[in-house]
């Protein structure tokens, strides 16, 4: 999209954090913005920062579990606005501790919220998008814990990893809709997804609340906490990927090493086992075996 003024937003989780340093870069660019989130204190809070501007937005109280919830969302978004043109899905939650320590509550809601949620937000917007053909753009968050695994983060690696590959083949996909993607991988971000325990269903809770992030004194939970950025960079970050169809938001290149440390040791796998099937004599079907 090379020009947002006058575009609809739709901003899962836009009522705090990342979330809502989307919502003010997208109003500041001139976008009517649909704030969607699970808490209404928080909307309240943004609807008054916003009551004395010029900007156009409305706010809706959503679970993006619900999907019921996410297609009323919607509806309402165009009754006010018209169309839709860029859904951020970005509502996340997280949990830590050793994989073995993990209840199935925690994968439910884990993976309810940050996978399941970005698949609702895409299966209830593309076709809206597709339909109206002004082009369009989805940016879906993910996390550098979709790049690189986060010691005792388990369940929330294996959530935004989903997220990246999901959204690497939706580029694909859509770009002859002139539908571009983009998928965030933050660092580290002032946000409230450690305290996101507190939006945790009453049939999910346990009595240990494992509702954090907490990546203790591990050299990549070092890394990330010598190098906090508030959400509201974030958020202009996102704005420019929109307007030039970037494919990935690495808020912290700086961490690009740890990154590359994996790939190393997936090249090395790569390489062990080339040299296994030659010595196999292991050859593709359809070439003589000899």
């Amino acid at each position: 999209m090379n020009d947002v003024e006058g575009k609809v937003a739709f901003v899962t989780g836009g009522a705090s954090g990342i979330g809502l340093g989307m919502v003010r870069s997208f109003a500041d660019a001139g976008m009517k913005v649909a704030v969607a989130d699970i808490e209404q204190a928080a909307l309240d809070g943004v609807k008054e920062e916003f009551e004395s501007s010029d900007a156009e937005m409305i706010y809706l109280q959503v679970d993006v579990t619900d999907r019921d919830a996410m297609e009323r969302a919607a509806q309402q978004t165009e009754e006010a606005f018209g169309k839709v043109h860029v859904v951020c899905n970005n509502a996340g939650v997280a949990v830590a501790g050793r994989v073995d320590k993990m209840d199935y509550k925690d994968w439910d809601w884990v993976m309810g919220v940050n996978l399941d949620g970005v698949i609702n937000g895409v299966v209830t917007f593309v076709n809206r998008i597709r339909v109206h053909g002004e082009g369009g753009h989805f940016v879906n968050t993910a996390s550098m814990a979709g790049q690189m695994p986060i010691p005792g983060g388990s369940i929330y690696t294996a959530s935004k990893y989903a997220v990246v590959g999901l959204s690497e083949v939706m580029r694909t996909d859509l770009a002859r809709l002139d539908i571009g993607v983009s998928v965030l991988c933050p660092a580290g971000v002032t946000t409230n997804v450690g305290k996101s325990g507190r939006n945790r269903p009453a049939d999910l809770q346990l009595q240990k609340d494992t509702s954090r992030l907490g990546m203790g004194k591990t050299p990549i939970g070092e890394k990330v906490l010598s190098d906090m950025l508030d959400a509201s960079v974030v958020g202009d970050m996102v704005l420019a990927a929109v307007l030039a169809n970037d494919a990935y938001v690495f808020t912290h290149p700086h961490h690009k090493p740890m990154v590359d440390a994996r790939t190393a040791r997936v090249d090395s796998s790569f390489e062990r086992w080339s040299q296994y099937r030659e010595l196999k004599g292991i050859k593709a079907e359809g070439t003589d075996n000899v």
